[in-house]
């Protein structure tokens, strides 16, 4: 008896799941378009390139200017107390590598040591940090979202040494009165190993408070944060997700 019941079930579940998904092609039609094609050498050929080891170009001073980091030997380098930068272009949905090193030389612990961070659209945090055999808060280590989502792993590499971030992320969206109709995403991957599975972000990133998301722009500048350490940066690309 359970065989009789449990088979109408699993069509009656299945066929409005099937429908929902592409309803206007059949499987495998030769009529649907095909995704278009990208070039990968050193970096895909979609790629809008953000820092190329030369120039701030691309870059201003989040308090308004020209960015005031300093540039050399193909990397830029975070000036302790100037400010924070970001881009003069703006950004929604995106896949985004930046490569970094907090400072060779360790002098502190914790949070002061080669802190700094990636905010999407200058408001939610991926953080970064020297997390090489260095206790801090589980949220707020190497590759966490800052204040919500620990990494699922640390594969943080010594000080000094260069570090890789891969990150996609939705931004969220809102309605037309404001309200939140679905909130931001990311997933990312950090030295190549995956650390945040397609989680789902509280609202914008908040220090010792719970996030919570105020209304935004579809698009804004992606920020990289001076938090008094000489972190350093290198082959910045994003590409907009369509």
């Amino acid at each position: 008896m359970r065989l009789i019941f449990l088979a109408p079930l699993i069509v009656v579940l299945a066929s409005p799941l099937v429908a929902q998904v592409e309803p206007q092609w059949q499987v495998h039609d030769t009529l649907r378009p095909r995704p278009r094609v990208v070039s990968v050498a050193a970096l895909p050929s979609d790629a809008i390139v953000l820092f190329d080891g030369k120039d701030l170009s691309a870059w201003r001073s989040a308090p308004g200017g020209a960015a005031p980091w300093r540039v050399r030997d193909g990397f830029v380098e975070v000036v302790p107390r100037s400010g924070d930068i970001e881009t003069a272009r703006s950004f929604g949905d995106v896949q985004m590598h930046i490569e970094w090193a907090t400072p060779a030389e360790v002098t502190a612990a914790g949070q002061d040591r080669g802190n700094s961070g990636v905010f999407m659209m200058g408001l939610y945090e991926l953080q970064i940090l020297d997390s090489y055999q260095n206790r801090t808060y589980a949220d707020g280590q190497a590759a966490a979202i800052y204040g919500q989502h620990p990494p699922l792993v640390n594969v943080s590499r010594p000080p000094g040494e260069w570090q890789t971030y891969d990150i996609v992320f939705r931004r969220p969206r809102f309605d037309p009165t404001g309200a939140l109709t679905s909130p931001a995403r990311m997933t990312v991957f950090h030295n190549g190993v995956l650390v945040q599975n397609d989680v789902e972000l509280h609202g914008a990133t908040a220090h010792m408070r719970r996030a919570v998301y105020t209304a935004h722009a579809d698009r804004l500048p992606i920020r990289l944060q001076d938090h008094d350490n000489r972190t350093r940066f290198r082959n910045i690309w994003v590409r907009e997700i369509e």
